[in-house]
């Protein structure tokens, strides 16, 4: 009967374990999250599962480009992905060509490859405080990103992590590509 409880008590404590590693690794390393809609096409799909890194971000700032997840601000349990374009202190433009300017510079990237058809709040000049960053999805024309009031500029705070590895479907398996 002691050797039962003993072997009870063992296995409880080993789950216990195993169940605080866990929750330990979503809460601060990584999580998964499932893309939904078509706002990264080409580069990320409908349906295509990603392991987020929660971790790098501790260590260095986001850079331009990078791919991240942030919480959509009117909905619980709703998370959007989208691409860095502004980084802090810098001023973002979107012309009513489609093409972006930061600090009056075109930029030169391409991700967005159709011409963008609503500037939104970028019409008119976006000046980026300290800690702020402005996203847009690379189908720039059905993208509900940072040209728009649902988004705006993002705070560091609320930038949960960085896309790190599609995990499905197989055949697309692999490290997500920022730059």
């Amino acid at each position: 009967m002691k050797s039962v409880l003993k072997e009870i008590l063992s296995t409880s404590l080993y789950l216990l374990c195993v169940l605080l590693v866990c929750f330990l690794l979503i809460k601060y390393v990584g999580q998964r999250t499932q893309v939904e809609g078509s706002s990264m096409e080409a580069t990320l799909s409908d349906g295509d599962n990603l392991l987020v890194d929660k971790i790098s971000y501790r260590f260095h700032d986001p850079e331009r480009f990078d791919i991240i997840v942030f919480p959509y601000r009117y909905e619980d349990n709703t998370y959007y992905i989208k691409r860095i374009i502004g980084l802090p202190g810098e001023t973002v433009q979107i012309d009513y060509d489609g093409n972006i300017y930061i600090d009056g510079e075109l930029l030169k990237e391409s991700y967005g490859r159709e011409i963008i058809q609503k500037p939104g709040n970028a019409a008119n000049p976006v000046k980026l405080g300290d800690d702020e960053y402005f996203v847009l999805g690379d189908n720039r024309n059905n993208s509900i990103d940072s040209r728009f009031e649902q988004v705006g500029k993002l705070k560091r705070s609320e930038l949960i992590g960085k896309a790190w590895v599609r995990i499905w479907p197989f055949d697309k398996f692999g490290k997500v590509v920022h730059q």
